[in-house]
């Protein structure tokens, strides 16, 4: 029992060679035509053009950035000061109320030791009799 075989080994090999033949001949007249030249060096130009804008954007990404952290310095700097400010505030109001309770304790002492001494004056004068 044979079999028909219509292609054989060596017409293959030929035929694929034709074949990647004709595709090369095809992709070589393709790179010398001029329209195709001028589309890829416009594309050329589209990208460096693309490029270019993205080169402008992070410079000026980079220069908001900048100002940005100067401006947060700035804050972080006023805040620094207000809060020494507060607190040099408070440690006065403290100061204050210190010497305020100070002076109260030296009043309260002083009519203390007025009414003890009005007491023993009076203790003395009812031990004498006059």
């Amino acid at each position: 029992m044979s079999y028909f075989q219509s292609p054989d080994l060596h017409e293959r090999q030929k035929n694929a060679a034709a074949i990647k033949k004709a595709m090369l001949e095809k992709f070589r007249a393709a790179s010398q035509d001029p329209a195709l030249e001028q589309q890829r060096l416009n594309r050329i130009a589209i990208n460096e053009a693309r490029d270019a804008r993205m080169a402008e954007r992070e410079a000026a990404k980079k220069v908001r950035e900048a100002e940005l952290a100067a401006q947060a310095a700035r804050a972080a700097e006023l805040a620094a000061q207000a809060q020494r400010e507060a607190e040099q505030a408070e440690a006065l109001a403290k100061a204050e109320a210190a010497e305020r309770a100070v002076a109260l304790a030296a009043e309260q002492k002083a009519e203390r030791d007025a009414r003890y001494a009005a007491r023993k004056a009076a203790k003395k004068v009812r031990r004498r009799g006059y």
